[in-house]
């Protein structure tokens, strides 16, 4: 296990304390969570799900030490006009607990878990439904975030290795607060994509930012090709370290232009030395709201995809 700063071990003692408690919350996209909370504007939380998961101000009686104290400890409060709110986030991901960052997520290092996350998962658990992972393969995680795909691998093959990339080193933190309360071993590396890091991986897990964001956030820009780009070049680092029988499994997005899914394309050009591609369209429309920005102006709709390559023996 590593060896946290002793602030993070403190967030471990809070997830620990929720998941005692059975706490339980689906976060939702931020567009909805902006409307659940502006019905009462001015709301003072109520509950622990509240506090955790809708990011209201609260008042100092209505958590138990247990929960106070630790979030006190990790730095995780800030005073909001007499109030405390916290800092970050609590969700769950089938049954288990992700320490991320708190609505709302506005800086270009916030570490974002959401919808995206749910349905990622749920990828990762039928691909490795049907095809098992060998034992104790190596398994690498790029633009790990809050560790949830790597987290997701390790409950379904525990011998697995794990490593979790990014650029971010908030996203490490916080996914080694996460592993470590899963009681799973997690190496987190601060790197771009898999530079510095020696192959080959058995499996390599891929949700990269797929949209083109005016505001450059790290967790959500993915550069040129109306956000396209970011997915493609990781693609081409990724297929470079898989080991014979490997497997990458990307979940993305894909700007629809004229009826022809050119994402699909250029991905369809790394098939080669007897590499396959299963593709799929997950979702035909979704964030809608971005067709009226400029950088999609000639974009047809959004469509939500996975990308499973396989390598031969």
């Amino acid at each position: 296990m590593i060896e946290l700063a002793i602030p993070d071990q403190a967030l471990v003692t809070s997830l620990k304390a929720l998941a005692a408690r059975r706490y339980s919350f689906t976060t939702i996209t931020p567009a909805s969570h902006q409307r659940v909370l502006g019905r009462l504007p001015a709301r003072i939380a109520e509950t622990v799900e509240e506090v955790f998961g809708w990011s209201l101000p609260f008042g100092e009686r209505l958590l138990s030490a247990e929960l106070l104290e630790p979030l006190r400890a990790s730095g995780g409060l800030e005073d909001v006009s007499g109030a405390f709110r916290a800092k970050l986030r609590v969700s769950s991901v089938d049954g288990r607990l992700y320490v991320h960052s708190s609505f709302p997520t506005l800086a270009a290092d916030a570490v974002f878990l959401g919808p995206d996350s749910y349905r990622f998962a749920r990828l990762i658990a039928a691909e490795l439904s049907r095809q098992p992972l060998v034992k104790a393969a190596r398994v690498v995680d790029i633009g790990t975030g809050a560790g949830v795909g790597a987290l997701t691998v390790g409950g379904l093959a525990p011998d697995a290795k794990l490593v979790g990339t990014d650029v971010n080193a908030d996203a490490l933190r916080l996914a080694s607060v996460n592993a470590t309360a899963a009681g799973m071993d997690l190496q987190v590396i601060e790197t771009s994509a898999l530079d510095g890091i020696d192959g080959p991986f058995d499996l390599i897990l891929l949700n990269p930012p797929f949209i083109a964001d005016d505001g450059d956030r790290v967790y959500r820009d993915g550069g040129r090709r109306h956000g396209g780009q970011l997915s493609l070049d990781l693609a081409k680092v990724a297929l470079a370290k898989l080991a014979p029988g490997g497997r990458l499994i990307m979940y993305t997005g894909s700007a629809i232009i004229k009826g022809q899914d050119r994402l699909y394309t250029a991905l369809a050009g790394l098939v080669e030395d007897g590499r396959q591609l299963q593709y799929n369209e997950l979702d035909p429309d979704i964030f809608g709201e971005e067709l009226s920005k400029p950088a999609y102006s000639d974009v047809d709709r959004i469509a939500l995809v996975s990308a499973i390559f396989r390598c031969p023996v």
